[in-house]
């Protein structure tokens, strides 16, 4: 992740919580710029292993307080994949997930033009697309071709 897209990212953050009327607390900058700083849709325990380092004192308890705060907050979106461990995501453009059935990897999709075919039910107001790709990633793909090269 570059450091500028962190920066970009830290000043929505820091932004956002004004609007919303959130403290803009250390903890809370340290919690984001964690988040922030990767597109790998890390778990909360993940976010956990990355901050107590900074901050020893800080709770698993506490980082899901904060994530629930941020994404009711517009700050961070869920990223629910397979009905599996919940998966955060600070990436607040708009984009799609391709997701590895596999070993669980997400990447960001570029959003582009995908709209539900037919018309929508009178009166739906949508607010945003979200779009999930299941398949294998290149790493998992690779290895599924060598097994089968490997038994044929």
């Amino acid at each position: 992740m570059d450091r500028q897209t962190i920066e970009d990212r830290m000043q929505t953050f820091r932004r956002r919580c004004a609007e919303k009327g959130l403290a803009y607390t250390h903890q809370r900058q340290v919690i984001y710029r964690a988040l922030a700083s990767t597109n790998t849709h890390p778990t909360p325990e993940a976010i956990y292993d990355k901050v107590k380092k900074q901050m020893p004192s800080l709770s698993l308890g506490t980082i899901y307080k904060n994530i629930r705060t941020f994404t009711e907050a517009g700050l961070l979106q869920e990223v629910n994949l397979l009905h599996e461990s919940l998966r955060l995501d600070a990436n607040l453009e708009s984009h799609h997930h391709l997701v590895c059935v596999e070993c669980k990897s997400v990447t960001d999709l570029p959003e582009q033009e995908i709209r539900p075919r037919g018309e929508l039910p009178a009166g739906f107001e949508v607010q945003r697309y979200n779009v999930e790709v299941l398949g294998l990633c290149s790493n998992c793909s690779s290895k599924s071709k060598t097994k089968r090269s490997n038994h044929g």
